[in-house]
């Protein structure tokens, strides 16, 4: 990206960079009115449409919502499209490698528990994130460093027509979204994503994290072609995928599969999954993601006994109640 600006509307003022995607890049800054530090992501002004707009009007749409990034201001900075938000801490990709790329089972279960939370949170204002994967789940700072937060809404979109309540219709033919390591079958096979997809690739991401990598993956997956990973994804059988880990990970995945592609999914079954394990392996309910190891140079302190007990008591922010979306199975 060239000359990019020093300020943002004036206040926020650029820093290092922090990651980059196939749209935009996102930036550290420092509010230099409040004197706290933002993320600001940047696009470059290229036709009338922009993504970062897009991820705006969402991000408004769901405001309000536990580990939803809050957006700050949107607007329009010399040749680039800005978006500002609240910083968060170190994403899932990054934690996965500072912890030897191995997460124990207690860990996954609470991030399973919570990221189902956020998709049906999601799903209830009518959106579909899809692209559900390691580097787009960050966790955040201070006294939210035990939440988990679902980042980058960029190619989200609805998935019901709200005056009609008529789902989207299945369509074929479509290319390939979101990242292919952690795509559906249906996505790769060019359906038009919805609800289940995003809930395939949270369940590929979960068995990623106890097996520390998946059999369509190589050290280097960035190298795979998006058919090869299709190949390996389709041939390799569920007995191989879920080897020597919890029997309800089988479960989740023939079910996530099976959902017909405007079937309203059952949250509250996925989550008996996740109780089924805790009681299984005596796996305690706790707020805490146990990330905070004393060699971790990118981890926090962890929670006191009293901020426990305030993060377990805090209202979750509960589903949206919208009229059901009429469907059909297809």
């Amino acid at each position: 990206m060239s000359n990019v600006p020093i300020r943002i509307d004036g206040r926020f003022r650029l820093g290092d960079v922090l990651g980059s995607g196939s749209y935009a890049v996102m930036y550290r800054a420092r509010n230099i009115i409040k004197d706290d530090v933002v993320a600001v992501k940047l696009e470059p002004i290229i036709d009338g449409s922009s993504s970062v707009q897009r991820e705006y009007h969402i991000l408004k749409q769901l405001e309000g919502g536990v580990g939803i990034p809050r957006a700050l201001w949107f607007g329009r900075e010399s040749t680039y499209h800005a978006l500002v938000l609240d910083l968060l801490g170190p994403s899932l990709h990054d934690l996965f490698l500072t912890h030897n790329r191995k997460f124990p089972l207690h860990t996954v279960i609470n991030l399973a528990d919570q990221l189902l939370s956020r998709l049906e949170y999601i799903h209830s204002h009518n959106y579909v994130h899809g692209d559900i994967k390691t580097q787009n789940i960050t966790v955040g700072l201070h006294d939210l460093r035990h939440t988990v937060f679902i980042i980058d809404f960029g190619i989200s979109k609805e998935y019901c027509d709200i005056s009609t309540r008529l789902h989207v219709p299945f369509r074929h033919n479509r290319r390939l979204t979101g990242t292919p390591a952690f795509a559906s079958i249906n996505n790769h096979l060019g359906v038009e994503p919805g609800r289940r997809d995003d809930l395939e690739s949270l369940t590929y991401m979960l068995i990623y994290f106890l097996r520390g990598s998946l059999p369509w993956l190589t050290n280097d997956h960035e190298k795979l072609s998006s058919s090869t990973m299709l190949e390996r994804k389709a041939n390799t059988t569920i007995e191989v995928l879920c080897r020597e880990i919890p029997v309800e990970f089988v479960t989740m995945l023939i079910y996530t599969r099976s959902l017909a592609f405007s079937e309203d999914p059952d949250y509250d079954h996925l989550r008996s999954l996740l109780h089924g394990i805790r009681t299984t392996f005596t796996i305690p309910t706790t707020c805490s993601l146990d990330f905070n190891q004393s060699n971790d140079p990118v981890m926090y302190p962890p929670l006191s006994p009293d901020e426990c007990l305030v993060a377990a008591a805090a209202t979750p922010c509960l589903p949206k109640v919208m009229p059901p979306c009429n469907s059909s199975r297809v």
